[in-house]
């Protein structure tokens, strides 16, 4: 029972806050507070242009080799283990996976930003 208590307090609670923050910005609109934000100056043009598709490109390339060096920062700990045999391979399945992941980008010009 208190856990379905719980479960409902903490749906309402949230549908109500998402309904709020939904319904409440759109009160008050006025010029400047749906025109694009330009450093006080007047806007130059629509700020709802397209990003280039390189720039997602670049930023899950990012994403993808920072979770890999995020899987190699617990090895300096793993090397003091007294069973080399497992960990070993590991540590070099998990470089070599992040060279080879290197390489192919780099030969698939992935890395440039020119067109």
């Amino acid at each position: 029972m208190n856990f379905l208590l719980t479960l409902l307090t903490n749906t309402t609670l949230a549908l109500l806050l998402m309904s709020i923050a939904f319904w409440l910005p759109q009160l008050n609109t006025y010029a400047e507070k749906t025109s694009p934000y330009e450093c006080g100056f007047d806007p130059m043009g629509s700020a709802r242009l397209p990003f280039s598709m390189k720039f997602f490109l670049v930023a899950i390339t990012f994403l993808l080799f920072d979770l890999e060096i995020a899987l190699l920062l617990p090895l300096p700990w793993a090397i003091q283990t007294n069973n080399l045999t497992n960990m070993l391979p590991t540590t070099l399945l998990l470089i070599s996976l992040l060279v080879a992941s290197l390489a192919y980008e780099w030969s698939q010009k992935g890395l440039e930003w020119d067109k």
